[in-house]
């Protein structure tokens, strides 16, 4: 009997409407009924999956994660049970719904809790791919919500207007497993590629090279492919971590049944990276509600499923009998160790993106995607345009590419959402004249722009990093090097003088809020004086980053300088092997002597759960992480620097430059 497809829909419950104006929102959630435009009462924007589901509620992947829904939105009204037990089928909310992380927790939460539509300005790439795959609508036709209030059978056209071909039967059969289950009974194929022979963008040709042409004889692999083109492709590496792969495995089992297997487990990695340090900062309230066994076992059923299925586990590291840390966060130790130029590198984490560094086509997924893709070796793409920065000229002295990326992020191209899904191709003397590491900064970030990923082209700066990291054949390593063609076609190319950009800092709230540094104190009615310094996390955390603290710190310490009284300053190596880096280049002494607490591997403050995350809405911090979402590090208010500010800001007791303290 045929898989059947949905054709309409027809929601129960109310409306939501997400405004800014809390006792608007305060009365719905009590049950009562509020009367709404849309185009005249703002509604929220860029509401994160760290607000639809705070770290800690990712502990839980199952339908617990109801009752959760949307506790960590900004202005704490929302509390447990409030939307799944307030009636609601449709969530309202304003531009780049689902910005951030790629955990499909937070779709989850939406449609555990009875939501069955989510209507936005806009919809960011990865949430939205997470929607599709678990059956919950998405749309930024705001006409629906009058059809949903008359009680319409609204059709389900309505929903994959505009989607490429898979993306579409995959809304109609509810979910990526069900399309799953009617593509292997040949109900329903993946379109045929036909597009002819064209100029081709970096990411374009690795997809090509990639494209599932028969999945029953593995043949890959089609002479072209245009933005729009929906298909399969094969992924070089697959990976996840402890947060995200016990959701996977169990959609893995339910999907496939208790015998799969993983397909060719030595292309996939794990990681216990994100909560090794969680223990040290859980609140009390937490560790009251069962949190701490909760998260405890999600090392332990990834410890499971990996000893089951023979995949590589890059775990925590014990020394002299006491556990420090872990081995890396899955970022850098992918570039370390495990990606190359050319590959397809998929990963449950929004910023596998950073390998694009090394030319390859990375980027994150979701929980179900990852467990489709454990069986099948693919991931299903819609070919992204791509968007090309020439980087042109060099960057003074104090400026370094966590500045280019918050200078770029302030631009109106990304801050309106135009920027949701495109590949960010950064090309010129400004790129090629940057160490491995600020190129990875680069990619890195591209998701906080709402893009697809970032890439660089491969050049002798990776050859040379490739031989002398893992002793690969200079030669092999050259001929795996992937370049776009000289008349590809680009969505939008944009020329940044990198000597005019300087010193930047994100304000608290978005990534995007990028200001100069020199304006900050103007933009913030004063000094901001800070209560903590984080230098870490996979983008603060690298080689390069730990050659800025110490370059600050030493002359801090020639000085007599140390930390601010009152004043904590966190530096976190992004694996044990940047700590080594570190050891040999007599940092340690330095850090130490300055002041600084130093703290082994791990995402650690990043996602709230370790050294370094604010305590109190009234703390604040300078942090070299990617985002600063609200409460993503804490309750308190996060600005976004470069490693030299921080290190900077730690020494002065307020955000500055080097300059600005003397340094």
């Amino acid at each position: 009997m045929p898989i059947p497809r949905r054709t309409t829909v027809r929601v129960e419950g109310r409306i939501l409407y997400l405004t800014e104006d809390p006792e608007l929102l305060k009365t719905q959630l009590q049950g009562g009924s509020v009367d709404v435009d849309p185009e005249r009462q703002p509604l929220i924007n860029n509401i994160s999956t760290d607000e639809l589901t705070p770290g800690w509620v990712c502990y839980y992947y199952d339908e617990t994660l109801a009752r959760y829904c949307l506790v960590g939105l900004r202005g704490g009204l929302i509390e447990r049970d409030a939307i799944k037990n307030g009636g609601f089928g449709v969530i309202v909310s304003g531009r780049s719904k689902g910005c951030g992380s790629s955990r499909e927790t937070a779709p989850y939460s939406e449609r555990e809790a009875g939501i069955q539509i989510v209507v936005a300005r806009n919809i960011e790439k990865i949430y939205g791919q997470n929607c599709q795959n678990i059956g919950l609508l998405t749309t930024t036709d705001f006409g629906v919500l009058e059809r949903v209030r008359r009680g319409e059978e609204i059709p389900i056209s309505e929903f994959t207007r505009g989607l490429d071909p898979i993306s579409r039967d995959v809304v109609e059969y509810g979910g990526l497993f069900t399309y799953n289950k009617a593509r292997m009974a040949g109900e329903v194929s993946p379109p045929t590629i036909t597009t002819a022979a064209r100029p081709m963008t970096l990411c374009e040709k690795i997809i090509a090279a990639h494209a599932i042409v028969d999945a029953k004889t593995g043949k890959i692999g089609v002479p072209a492919v245009a933005p729009g083109d929906s298909l399969f492709v094969r992924t070089d590496v697959r990976f996840s971590h402890e947060y995200v792969t016990p959701m996977a495995e169990s959609l893995f089992r339910a999907g496939f049944g208790a015998d799969a297997k993983v397909e060719h487990p030595e292309s996939v990695y794990a990681f216990r990276d994100h909560l090794t340090f969680l223990d040290l900062v859980m609140p009390e309230a937490h560790k009251k509600m069962g949190l701490q066994e909760q998260a405890a076992s999600l090392a332990t059923v990834q410890q499971a499923f990996t000893d089951k299925h023979r995949v590589k586990l890059y775990g925590e590291v014990v020394r002299e009998g006491k556990t420090v840390g872990s081995e890396a966060i899955c970022h850098n130790k992918v570039i370390e160790e495990i990606a190359l130029p050319g590959q397809i590198v998929a990963g449950t984490d929004s910023h596998t993106c950073m390998a694009g560094a090394l030319g390859c086509f990375a980027f994150g997924v979701g929980s179900t995607d990852m467990a489709n893709a454990w069986l099948t070796r693919d991931v299903r793409v819609a070919v992204p345009e791509s968007v090309r920065f020439n980087l042109q000229g060099r960057l003074r002295a104090g400026v370094t590419a966590k500045d280019v990326m918050l200078h770029l992020l302030s631009q109106p191209f990304w801050k309106s959402g135009d920027g949701i899904g495109k590949v960010l191709e950064f090309a010129g003397e400004g790129v090629r004249a940057m160490g491995l590491d600020e190129r990875a900064t680069l990619t890195n970030m591209a998701v906080e722009a709402g893009g697809f990923t970032g890439i660089i082209e491969a050049d002798e700066v990776v050859v040379d990093y490739l031989v002398k990291q893992r002793g690969l054949d200079a030669d092999s390593v050259r001929a795996r090097i992937v370049r776009a063609d000289p008349d590809a076609q680009y969505m939008a190319s944009f020329d940044v003088d990198l000597g005019a950009i300087e010193p930047m800092v994100a304000t608290p709230g978005d990534p995007r809020n990028g200001v100069p540094l020199r304006s900050l104190n103007e933009v913030s009615g004063g000094e901001v004086k800070i209560d903590i310094a984080y230098g870490g996390s996979c983008t603060g955390g690298k080689k390069a980053d730990m050659d800025m603290y110490a370059a600050v710190l030493a002359r801090a310490v020639e000085q007599g300088k140390r930390v601010a009284e009152g004043v904590h300053l966190y530096i976190q190596f992004g694996s044990q092997d940047i700590r080594r880096y570190a050891e040999q280049k007599g940092y340690i002494d330095i850090f130490e002597r300055a002041g600084a607490e130093l703290v082994d591997p791990s995402c650690g403050a990043c996602i709230k759960a370790g050294p370094g995350v604010s305590g109190t809405p009234s703390e604040v911090t300078v942090s070299a992480i990617n985002r600063n979402f609200p409460g993503r590090s804490g309750p308190g208010k996060v600005y976004l620097a470069s490693p030299l500010v921080v290190a900077a800001s730690a020494i002065a007791g307020r955000i500055v430059g080097p300059s600005e303290a003397g340094l």
